[in-house]
């Protein structure tokens, strides 16, 4: 069974507070979710390998920790994980990104590829998905499907609000899977959005409501 990492620091919960108030501007929400994917990515990634190397300083020569060549790709969800990607690229300046869009069949309610772009050896590559909400898990339960489907193996989800629905189906269907997020909510309404959650991501991120 997968394990769920829900991130107490104090900065991501100060910066979630502020996040989930719908008074919050655009700018500000672009901003933040931005920053809370920088942390949370810090936490992600605190289990890669590291390797000894040895670094001639100016004084002599010191014993340093590298990380030991791992492949790293960030693979958002359309389109509202667009807007954790800059902070995670900023933690990682050589990762890779890949995308994945999907939309909802309105006569099955199945997730559909629209858009699949991936580096071309995302196979060998440690891989984090990011979607800012967890909710049914549809989504990221397809996304990670059609990236087994490449042969990637080593795949880990990060949001920044789950619920529990979502975090069961992810558990049920990709026990492989580790899921971070900075809060994991009460509920889904009848609307399946995220109770108390913050609205719909997209929207705030991109303004379009």
């Amino acid at each position: 069974m997968s394990k769920v990492c829900v991130f107490d620091h104090p900065l991501i919960q100060h910066k979630l507070s502020i996040l989930r108030d719908k008074n919050t501007s655009v700018k500000e929400f672009r901003e933040l979710i931005s920053e809370i994917a920088m942390l949370m990515c810090y936490e992600a990634t605190r289990d890669l390998p590291l390797e000894e190397v040895d670094v001639e300083t100016p004084i002599a020569v010191a014993k340093c920790r590298r990380i030991a060549g791992k492949k790293l790709a960030v693979v958002p969800i359309l389109r509202a994980g667009l807007g954790m990607v800059d902070g995670m690229v900023n933690m990682m300046p050589n990762v890779k990104v890949g995308h994945i869009g999907l939309f909802r069949d309105p006569d099955t309610l199945e997730p559909v590829k629209y858009y699949f772009k991936m580096p071309p050896d995302i196979k060998e590559r440690d891989i984090i998905v990011v979607d800012p909400m967890l909710a049914t898990g549809g989504s990221a339960c397809a996304a990670i499907h059609f990236l087994k489907e490449t042969g990637a193996k080593h795949i880990k989800l990060m949001s920044i609000i789950g619920a529990p629905e979502g975090v069961e189906r992810m558990q049920k269907e990709h026990p492989d899977v580790d899921i971070y997020v900075a809060a994991l909510d009460e509920k889904l309404n009848e609307h399946c959005y995220i109770v108390p959650g913050l609205g719909d991501a997209g929207d705030r991120i991109f303004g379009t409501k």
